[in-house]
């Protein structure tokens, strides 16, 4: 059979339910709604725009699913042929993409005859002999989807498994490792390179981009993240960030959102990071909080450093210039300076801004009493 060209995938979310019942494509399916997966699917069939049967009261819902794509919404199918006068991409009904055998619950077909089978009666679920598979028309390389139906959430939750073996096996087939596929979540949107490993325990979400040479895991989640190449994520949670090349991140590291971390930097075991920019090279290795702070190159953090960056009303932001040496238990009182190659003593608390190059010592002097133990001790004995 001669491969159509479509252009336009028409989704039928009316069906047969009730008005005030939510569409089932917009059920999530490994994080992301099935709608959404299915566009990104019918794109390797060459689809650029998306006609969309459905009631006004979802459309807003819809919209957000298919944000980036090319939608326009109709009120019926006949109404979508109309608009189309080319060959279609057919979604009849609520399916997730899945490892499996070829069926025709998604099949491609010229407008103009689908419009004639319906006038006569036919429904749109009933596959023309003139359609063509889903797979005649696949232009990747990777494994192309089988295409199942379901009709409740309970059946799709049933359909999880092939539809996540299917993500696995195109990861395999582009040179990502996947250790223990049985226990590992991608997100259908996320992008993996080559050479990436994926270890037990690992969840990507959202529009996760992972670069070639990273390993991932075990026990890690990254969500909305750009990641560059040859870094190491390891039993930690990073969030709608940027983390450089040949950086690691963890063990038990919580990078929130709006956080770049540049190349060959180190962040390590209890460090929470939050809306910072952290410059290559810089070490934060353990204890530690970093929120609301511009950090130079070259910056090593003491274990127990905390930029104080609330102040009971609002947040404050603390600079840290370049190739800054910050002693253990360092408090920095934002908002304030530290300039480049400056060292803060250890357990001072730092309120004022440090000059290039200076030590700034902020803690009260020592002082021994001598026997003051030993006296403290007798009164024990009493």
């Amino acid at each position: 059979m001669v491969p159509m060209n479509c252009k336009i995938a028409i989704f039928d979310l009316k069906g047969a339910l009730a008005p005030e019942d939510q569409p089932l494509m917009l059920e999530p399916v490994l994080f992301c709604p099935v709608l959404t997966w299915m566009a990104q699917e019918l794109m390797c069939c060459g689809v650029q725009r998306y006609f969309i049967v459905c009631r006004e009261n979802w459309r807003e819902e819809v919209r957000e699913a298919l944000q980036g794509f090319d939608a326009d919404f109709f009120d019926d199918v006949p109404a979508a042929l109309s608009a189309a006068e080319e060959d279609v991409m057919v979604v009849p009904g609520p399916v997730v993409p899945v490892y499996g055998p070829e069926d025709r619950n998604v099949y491609a077909a010229d407008a103009a005859v689908l419009r004639s089978r319906l006038r006569e009666g036919t429904s749109l679920t009933d596959c023309p002999a003139e359609a063509v598979g889903v797979r005649a028309l696949w232009q990747p390389r990777e494994q192309p989807p089988a295409f199942r139906a379901f009709s409740s959430a309970a059946e799709l939750n049933a359909a999880m498994p092939a539809a996540r073996e299917l993500l696995m096996r195109r990861m395999a087939s582009n040179g990502v490792t996947v250790v223990d596929p049985v226990n590992t979540y991608v997100d259908p949107r996320c992008s993996v390179a080559p050479g990436v490993t994926l270890l037990p325990g690992t969840i990507l979400r959202g529009h996760t981009a992972i670069a070639a040479g990273c390993e991932i895991g075990p026990n890690a989640m990254v969500r909305d993240c750009i990641v560059g190449k040859d870094t190491t994520i390891n039993a930690s949670q990073v969030n709608e960030s940027t983390i450089g090349s040949h950086t690691t991140v963890g063990p038990f590291t919580y990078v929130r959102p709006n956080c770049r971390i540049g190349d060959h930097c180190r962040v390590g075991d209890f460090v929470e990071v939050k809306n910072s920019v952290i410059g290559d090279g810089t070490k934060i290795s353990h204890l530690t909080y970093v929120g609301d702070s511009d950090v130079g190159q070259r910056v090593n953090f003491g274990c127990g450093t905390v930029t104080t960056n609330y102040d009971g009303h609002k947040k404050h932001r603390c600079t840290i210039g370049d190739d800054v040496f910050l002693g253990c238990n360092t408090n920095l009182i934002a908002p304030v300076t530290v300039a480049d190659r400056a060292y803060t003593a250890a357990g001072s608390t730092v309120t004022d801004d440090v000059p290039e190059g200076a030590l700034a010592i902020a803690r009260q002097r020592q002082t021994n009493i001598r026997g003051w133990a030993d006296r403290l001790r007798k009164t024990w004995k009493k």
